[in-house]
């Protein structure tokens, strides 16, 4: 489980409102993604929350995991960056090429899987050369 990436929560999730909506007669990913509701809040405004909203939530927190993950250093780590990649490089296929991956939101997820990726590499090797510049030179 430490090797599945988070960032891949809110694509799946995607997928199955896509897919599903599909099964249920709704096609219209933009319709879907524009539904949402209203909170009051105390200054008197009108928050309105769509499902885009809550996808592009997800996905920042799912980010927020991921970061923290990706500062430790060990084997199981680079196997997520692995997946990390995978991930991406799945969510910019299905937003260049398949209906209804064309939205402001799936773009945002997909941007997010982008920051996983360069980020992750990123922290491991920074990791990497402190650890090394840590140990006692060989003789």
């Amino acid at each position: 489980m430490h090797a599945f990436p988070m960032i891949l929560v809110p694509m799946i999730l995607y997928n199955l409102v896509l897919f599903g909506g599909g099964l249920t007669g709704q096609h219209d990913m933009a319709a879907i993604l524009n539904q949402g509701f209203t909170l009051n809040m105390f200054s008197g405004d009108a928050w309105h929350i769509t499902v885009a909203d809550l996808f592009v939530l997800t996905s920042l927190i799912a980010l927020f995991i991921e970061m923290v993950r990706s500062a430790r250093s060990s084997s199981r780590e680079i196997l997520n960056h692995a997946f990390s990649m995978l991930t991406f490089c799945v969510a910019l296929i299905e937003f260049i090429v398949l209906k209804g991956f064309s939205t402001s939101a799936f773009f945002f997820i997909t941007a997010m899987c982008l920051f996983d990726v360069v980020a992750g590499y990123t922290i491991s090797i920074v990791t990497a050369r402190r650890d090394l510049s840590v140990m006692p030179p060989e003789h």
